[in-house]
């Protein structure tokens, strides 16, 4: 069974989609089609801007979907997938390539997104970190003593593959939580250069806001089922995918669980549409052990 996986946030680069726009007529339509809905012209920063104007929030999300969404519509009859997922903001493409969403409507919710997460960030600073090297389960109970020590948010925020889970909060309680981490035995505890606390309760302004622009757009039953980051599980029922995605932005990232379900519904072939190679290798050390599955990009 075949499984489409969407990257999120954090896999742009200088370029990204530009070839497609060049050698693919549907493709630089729909290209031309997101200048307009956007009101400025995407394509630019995507195919010539710095590194520095691709991380700004309302750029990199939009642009991550567009590269990520185009690249499967324009596969074809080679898009069949038997399921999709999508990493964090990947999932807004997942919806969209399995039909749940609109090419519009999918744009507009992620730039909705982008700008209502910049916001919760200028208004709460916070920021995130990598631990590597220790189990869920301890990270789990440093992020709980922290937070009710310190009075300070940090939680788990992305389960990303065996070994590796990011955490999320304030920045006086991700130092404390990544000291003990480290003391606790943890190979790494790597701070992200990110601009604020994704996935934490930190979002709760921007999921209020993103609330009340998916309430108001239109979803069908997507093509084939999709496995949510909130629970990990697979989902058809439109309205369920909306309350599953309006929890989203607070709720863990639960990309292993996500992977380890599709593998146990008989996924054997995982093929990663979007910029980078992230999912890709988060998807071998999840299917580690196990035998006939490949894993590919486009």
């Amino acid at each position: 069974m075949k499984a489409f996986v969407f990257p999120g946030q954090g896999a742009q680069f200088t370029g990204m989609g530009k070839d497609l726009y060049e050698t693919n007529e549907q493709a630089r339509n729909l290209f031309e089609k997101a200048n307009e809905v956007l009101g400025f012209r995407i394509t630019d920063i995507m195919f010539e801007g710095t590194a520095e104007e691709l991380k700004q929030t309302r750029v990199t999300q939009p642009a991550v979907f567009l590269h990520s969404v185009i690249t499967a519509i324009t596969m074809g009859e080679n898009f069949q997938p038997d399921m999709v997922g999508g990493h964090s903001l990947g999932e807004f493409s997942a919806l969209v390539a399995a039909g749940a969403l609109d090419f519009e409507d999918g744009l507009r919710l992620v730039y909705a997104r982008a700008q209502a997460m910049q916001k919760a960030c200028e208004a709460q600073p916070g920021t995130m970190a990598a631990i590597i090297g220790l189990s869920n389960e301890v990270i789990e109970d440093v992020c709980e003593k922290v937070s009710q020590e310190i009075g300070s948010v940090v939680v788990p925020a992305n389960y990303n593959c065996p070994g590796q889970l990011v955490i999320s909060g304030n920045v006086e309680a991700i130092n404390e939580a990544c000291t003990r981490l480290k003391e606790a035995g943890a190979k790494r505890a790597l701070p992200l250069p990110v601009g604020g606390a994704f996935h934490s309760p930190l979002m709760q302004p921007a999921k209020d806001e993103l609330q009340a622009a998916i309430e108001k757009t239109t979803f069908r039953t997507p093509c084939c089922p999709i496995y949510q980051n909130v629970d990990g599980m697979a989902h058809t029922d439109a309205d369920e995918i909306k309350q599953n995605l309006i929890a989203q932005l607070t709720a863990s990232v639960r990309w292993t669980q996500e992977v380890e379900n599709m593998l146990a519904a008989g996924a054997t072939a995982f093929t990663e549409c979007g910029p980078g190679k992230a999912l890709q290798g988060m998807i071998s050390k999840i299917a580690h052990g196990k035998e006939n599955i490949t894993i590919q990009g486009i």
